[in-house]
C-alpha cells in the first residue's frame, strides 16, 4: 500500500511568492509529479499550512483542484490556516466538536488526521476534547493506524522552532501510549525540513514541503533559517512488517545518473560509475 504526503503548501493569492517561489505553481508541480509517478497511491494527505494567510479564496481554489485528483485526499490544519475559514469551505472536515480531524479507511488499517491548531499562535495545541475524540477512534480501530498532523511532537533542538512545536505533547503522549501497539507511523510537517524519530515509541517522519525550505541552524536563537534546497513531498510505502518513507525532491533540477547494477556479478572497477 502506498500513501502520498504533501505538507506546507502555503497557497497564496495568485502572483504572490514566498522566498521567490510560487507556492501555487509548486503545489501544481508536486501534484502532477506525484500523480505521474505514483498513480497507484491509495490516498494523498496534506499535513497543514494549506494557505499562507488562512484566506478563503485559497481554500476555494484548493477544493476545486482536489476534485480532479483521482484518489481520496485528506487534509490537516496547520498554524498558517484559519479553522473557521477552512471549515466554511470544507465543512466535511469537522468532527462532532468542530475540530479539523477525522478517520478514513485504508486497504490495510486506517488513517487518522489530528487537529493541532490554536488561535493566534504558531505553536501546536491539543486539548482534552481532542484527546477524548482521538482515544475513542484509536480504541475502535483494529489497526494498523497511521496518524497525520501538522506540528512536530518532539523538539528539534533548534530554539526558534522548538518554541512553535506541539506544546501539549504530554497530553498527546498520554492519549497515544495505551494504543501505541497498533500505531504504525506518525506523519507531520511544519518544520520545512526532512525529519525522522520516535514519539512514545511510535516512529515519525516529515518531508521538507512543496515550496520554501528550512535549514537546521542549531545556533539560531531568535529567527528561523531558510535555504534554497529543492521542493519535495513524501511517498510512504506500507508493508506487512514496516513502513518505508521516501522524500521525493521533485524540485531538483540536476542530472539523474545510472550508477551500476545491484547484481554483484556486474560490479567491476572499470564499469562502475564513481
Amino acid at each position: 500500500m502506498k500513501l502520498l504526503q504533501f505538507t506546507d503548501i502555503h497557497l497564496t493569492t495568485p502572483g504572490q511568492t514566498i522566498a521567490d517561489r510560487d507556492p501555487n505553481a509548486n503545489f501544481e508541480r508536486a501534484l502532477n509529479h506525484a500523480l505521474s509517478h505514483h498513480s497507484d497511491a491509495e490516498a494523498v494527505v496534506i499535513t497543514g499550512d494549506l494557505s499562507d494567510w488562512g484566506e478563503r479564496d485559497d481554500y476555494v481554489r484548493l477544493k476545486a483542484r482536489l476534485k480532479t485528483v483521482p484518489m481520496p485526499v485528506h487534509l490537516c490544519i496547520g498554524n498558517h490556516d484559519d479553522r473557521s475559514v477552512l471549515l466554511s469551505v470544507f465543512p466535511e472536515l469537522a468532527d462532532e466538536n468542530g475540530h479539523v480531524q477525522g478517520i478514513f479507511p485504508l486497504s490495510q488499517g486506517v488513517g487518522i488526521t489530528i487537529d493541532t491548531w490554536g488561535p493566534e499562535t504558531h505553536a501546536g495545541h491539543f486539548c482534552d476534547v481532542r484527546a477524548r475524540w482521538l482515544d475513542k477512534q484509536l480504541s475502535c480501530a483494529e489497526g494498523p493506524v497511521y496518524l497525520f498532523m501538522h506540528h512536530n511532537p518532539v523538539p528539534m533542538g533548534i530554539e526558534p522552532m522548538d518554541r512553535i512545536m506541539q506544546r501539549d505533547a504530554d497530553l498527546l503522549a498520554r492519549t497515544l501510549k495505551p494504543h501505541a501497539g497498533k500505531i504504525q507511523h506518525l506523519f507531520h510537517g511544519h518544520c520545512h525540513l526532512p525529519l525522522s524519530g520516535s514519539f512514545c515509541g511510535i516512529p515519525f517522519s516529515a518531508p521538507r514541503g512543496t515550496n520554501h525550505a528550512g535549514w537546521p541552524d542549531f545556533a539560531a536563537t531568535k529567527v528561523f533559517s531558510s535555504s534554497d534546497l529543492p521542493e519535495s513531498y513524501a511517498v510512504a510505502q506500507l508493508f506487512k512488517h514496516g513502513v518505508m518513507v521516501h522524500m521525493v525532491e521533485y524540485g531538483y533540477a540536476g542530472d539523474i545518473r545510472s550508477e551500476g547494477s545491484p547484481d554483484y556479478a556486474q560490479w567491476d572497477r572499470l564499469t562502475m560509475v564513481r
